[in-house]
């Protein structure tokens, strides 16, 4: 699964990386994002790439309540043609949620040791992602998303029997093509072609991550 990440570029490297103006006034860098929290998505429209911001967690738009999104959160690759909740915005709303590294647990005895995984290169990247637009009670639009899924690669398999979608960056424009309503097998097809990056590296950091109301430069320091 993946619960939190993390996002310490400036918008320059962003924009860089992704080929797309940011404009975002109250942009900071982010050392511990937790699900419900808004942050910066890139989509694509007719071959033109934006950034919105959005809120981590999902809603449908035929949702009766916002609530809703406070578990989906993330979405499980292998099923995610098959789900109701997550097939329309497979076919029509795909996204790539930026990143440069993600907070996993891995156990150690009978306590848990968080840990940062990155690129081995250690730089920005993309995880796969979902989005869909909710109308409240009062009208309001709300924008949310929701990252894929996988079973983990080699070099962090020890830590986790889950991992983040991470795009190579070889498939972040494949990813975001193409937006028309799929049929399962279509769908499938189109996710076939698709594998998460491989060059991982993971590194243990302080036990300040386990709080999301902890946001400091420090939490992505190794820990001794």
């Amino acid at each position: 699964m993946c619960g939190r990440f993390t996002l310490t570029v400036n918008q320059d490297e962003l924009s860089e990386h992704f080929g797309c103006p940011i404009i975002v006034p109250d942009y900071r860098p982010r050392y511990n994002v937790a699900p419900s929290q808004v942050m910066p998505v890139l989509v694509g429209n007719h071959g033109e790439k934006h950034i919105e911001m959005m809120k981590w967690g999902l809603v449908p738009y035929w949702a009766k309540d916002g609530k809703i999104g406070n578990k989906l959160f993330n979405a499980r690759m292998e099923t995610v043609a098959e789900k109701p909740t997550f097939r329309d915005s497979l076919g029509r709303r795909r996204c790539i949620v930026p990143a440069d590294g993600y907070y996993e647990w891995m156990k150690e005895g009978k306590s848990k040791q968080p840990l940062r995984i990155v690129l081995e290169n250690g730089g920005l990247f993309g995880f796969a992602g979902l989005w869909d637009s909710w109308i409240n009670e009062e009208g309001k639009t709300l924008l949310t998303f929701s990252i894929l899924t996988t079973a983990p690669v080699e070099s962090i398999s020890y830590i986790h029997n889950r991992m983040p979608f991470i795009l190579r960056r070889k498939d972040e424009e494949y990813w975001l093509r193409e937006n028309r309503k799929m049929t399962v097998p279509e769908a499938a097809e189109f996710l076939s072609r698709l594998k998460p990056e491989e060059s991982l590296r993971a590194y243990p950091v302080s036990g300040l991550v386990n709080s999301p109301a902890h946001e400091s430069p420090e939490l992505i320091e190794q820990s001794l």
